[in-house]
């Protein structure tokens, strides 16, 4: 099976602008941004989507929601606020099948998204 894209980045295969990096999870800058700052944080472990995450992946999950917050504060996000976007499936539009968040922030967000 061929890695996905967030594989390649992980793998450092394609270049990306990195902002945080543990032994779980990488944060980088999307190239295509919908706000003055758009990040991905993925996990490293290669999970399809939050929908096929599982039981042993809780502790994953957990740390890719809290790191989110903490990368949101490191650029500057905390004090008027972020969104966090996760995607599942192609009706929700997922365009990588390797699970993400995104990271919004530096405009207020509009509600209902999409």
């Amino acid at each position: 099976m061929s890695k996905t894209l967030f594989e390649k980045i992980i793998a450092r295969e394609i270049p990306s602008d990195i902002v945080y990096e543990d032994d779980l999870v990488l944060a980088f800058r999307d190239i295509k941004p919908q706000a003055p700052v758009h990040v991905l944080i993925v996990p490293k472990k290669p999970v399809p989507r939050v929908a096929e995450a599982t039981a042993e992946d809780h502790r994953l999950v957990g740390h890719l929601l809290l790191k989110a917050a903490e990368v949101a504060a490191q650029l500057g996000l905390k004090q008027r606020g972020y969104r966090l976007v996760i995607n599942n499936g192609p009706d929700g539009g997922e365009s990588v099948p390797h699970l993400h968040c995104h990271i919004l922030g530096g405009r207020p967000m509009s509600w209902p998204p999409g």
